[in-house]
């Protein structure tokens, strides 16, 4: 298969692979989508048992309340009637004392009991206002889990589709070098776009100027080639305005390490210079000599 071919399917793909990449993340991450409102209604749901179980204790205060304000009635009106009876100071003292006591008990007691009813029937009305929320609440989240749900199975449905399409076009590319379809695979993971043009020397993805040498070869298009700076697969492509893109030949580009040894050499020859203006102002002696001509 020749290089072209071989970045024709592998645009292909990585049309493919872009798309099947982002699916599956939208599966993924379909489930989280509900988290917020299936908190919610879980600490509702808390929320209303732990107020029933205060509902469900001030009723069974209210009962005991209603035994007691009973009993205090009972002893004050049994008093009351045994008063006729009595016959002796110290018996109406006695009962005088009973009665006394009851009422202030049926007193305290009613009271007690008017507050608790009170607050089983506010209690009461916020129950009714969370069950209606809780069963509202309830019904959209199903809905929306149902709805969900039948997005999932669609985006599976496309996935499956992306999955034919990438199977046709994979073994190709295996029988030319399988490794090419592993580090592909990796890179459209990683940025969507796993094979960009060449123009002017610049690779197109991460915009980063290509040494000349390797310029030049992905230019040829003998073998498929790595950019060196965002591993993206590079192709040759003239650049918009039809000009040729001019590089560099091979031949008369040096490495890192020629440049840099120019560059010191150029630092020596620098400094050498600098040395000898500070020794003499007037440079060596044949300028000395020219200038006490000129004195004479």
């Amino acid at each position: 298969m020749e290089n072209t071919e071989i970045f024709d399917k592998l645009k292909e793909l990585q049309d493919v692979l872009a798309e099947k990449y982002v699916l599956e993340e939208k599966i993924e991450e379909s489930p989280r989508q509900l988290d917020s409102q299936e908190e919610l209604l879980s600490r509702l749901r808390k929320e209303y048992i732990e107020k029933n179980s205060v509902y469900e204790e001030i009723k069974k205060s209210i009962v005991h309340l209603k035994e007691e304000l009973n009993a205090a009635v009972t002893s004050r009106e049994t008093g009351e009637r045994n008063m006729d009876e009595i016959s002796t100071h110290r018996e109406y003292e006695a009962l005088d004392k009973q009665i006394t006591e009851a009422k202030e008990k049926e007193a305290n007691v009613r009271a007690e009991l008017l507050k608790e009813e009170k607050r089983r029937e506010d209690l009461y009305e916020s129950l009714k206002i969370d069950e209606e929320t809780i069963a509202s609440l309830d019904s959209e989240l199903k809905s929306k889990r149902d709805a969900l749900e039948g997005q999932v199975a669609e985006y599976k449905s496309q996935l499956d589709e992306l999955k034919e399409k990438e199977e046709s076009i994979v073994p190709d590319l295996n029988k030319e070098d399988p490794e090419i379809v592993y580090k592909f695979q990796r890179i459209i993971k990683r940025n969507s776009e796993g094979i960009v043009a060449v123009e002017r020397g610049v690779c197109m993805g991460c915009h980063m100027i290509l040494p000349a040498q390797f310029a030049n070869e992905v230019r040829d298009g003998e073998k498929v080639l790595f950019c060196p700076y965002c591993s993206r697969i590079l192709f040759y492509q003239e650049s918009e305005d039809g000009d040729e893109d001019r590089y560099i030949p091979s031949d008369d580009t040096g490495s890192l390490v020629d440049d840099d040894d120019e560059l010191m050499e150029d630092e020596d020859m620098l400094e050498e210079d600098e040395e000898t203006s500070e020794e003499s102002p007037f440079g060596d002696e044949s300028d000395k000599s020219f200038v006490n001509g000129l004195d004479d």
